[in-house]
């Protein structure tokens, strides 16, 4: 039987679940593995009183299926929106695909992740393998943001005018750290208003000193929980490394996502709860917490959290 302690922890944690905002979950269907798809997911999250979930897969855009299901489930609380990544199968950095997606209510824009240039190199030597999902179909091919003087590519420019034009969120992807400098620098010239570092703990070679200035400019710096947690098959860093980058970026700028949908590993609301305990666990209040996993991510995504009445 859980003691007094434990069972309080639960119902913080129950607390804070509620107006949570899960802005990068891996739901299915996919090519890739997927251990749940983006109804079970709503589902799921809707029992625990999220206020909303940003689905995202590789090789496709999930606004299509997100509006479907907002049409035929409208009793689950839960808002569902959807995203577009910027790789091969969507023909890399495509301006029809782009607006096609921005038409149908999508909300965040990935650079290329699988397929970036970055990834591609970091994955030949990585402790946990990636590799593009359509590998099995025919090798990826990388995707450059940055012509050979280090200038941000033309088509790159165009696809930031559209995510400019419909204030979508342009998120860093896989790009390296020194790449993604150069496109936010950019895209903050060129109008884009909602920014995201990716992870910057694995594979886009962050430093600290680059989470603190990219957070300085008033991107959002995002955390994929799984990174983090005990009994995740992702996990490359402890609780103190979290830490630090919340503390490089600021409690203000700081997202925290799930990351989760892959087999073999918890559910992305379970993520969330032990990703919260985590936060506890850090000496992180309440008040910090519910802006780390919920108000922050509705800033960048200008969406409401529909927190607790109590809040």
């Amino acid at each position: 039987m859980a003691s007094v302690s434990e069972q309080a922890i639960e119902r913080r944690i129950d607390n804070l679940l509620i107006g949570a905002i899960d802005p990068h979950v891996h739901s299915g269907p996919s090519i890739a593995p997927r251990a749940i798809d983006h109804l079970e997911l709503l589902q799921q999250a809707s029992a625990a009183g999220f206020a909303a979930v940003v689905t995202k897969d590789h090789d496709y855009s999930g606004v299509m299926t997100a509006a479907l299901i907002k049409r035929h489930y409208p009793d689950l609380k839960t808002k569902i929106y959807s995203s577009i990544v910027l790789n091969n199968v969507i023909g890399g950095f495509n301006p029809y695909a782009v607006e096609h997606t921005a038409a149908m209510g999508g909300k965040v824009v990935w650079l290329p992740t699988l397929a970036a240039e970055n990834h591609l190199r970091w994955q030949e030597n990585a402790q946990w393998t990636h590799p593009a999902s359509t590998e099995k179909i025919r090798p990826a091919v990388g995707i450059p943001v940055l012509n050979a003087d280090k200038s941000v590519r033309d088509d790159v420019k165009e696809v930031i005018d559209i995510v400019a034009r419909n204030d979508m969120v342009l998120a860093s992807g896989h790009i390296h750290i020194s790449e993604t400098w150069r496109v936010f620098e950019e895209a903050k010239k060129r109008g884009v208003k909602r920014m995201v570092l990716t992870h910057p703990e694995e594979i886009v070679e962050a430093s600290l000193n680059d989470v603190k200035g990219i957070a300085a400019m008033g991107a959002f710096v995002e955390h994929s929980l799984c990174m983090f947690l005990e009994g995740s098959k992702f996990k490359i860093a402890d609780g103190a490394e979290l830490g630090k980058h919340i503390e490089a970026a600021g409690v203000e700028q700081t997202v925290l996502c799930s990351d989760l949908g892959q087999v073999g590993v918890f559910s992305p609301v379970e993520g969330f709860r032990r990703g919260i305990k985590l936060c506890m666990d850090l000496g992180y209040d309440d008040a910090q917490i519910r802006k780390m996993v919920s108000t922050n991510a509705a800033r960048m995504l200008g969406i409401e959290a529909d927190l607790p009445s109590a809040q």
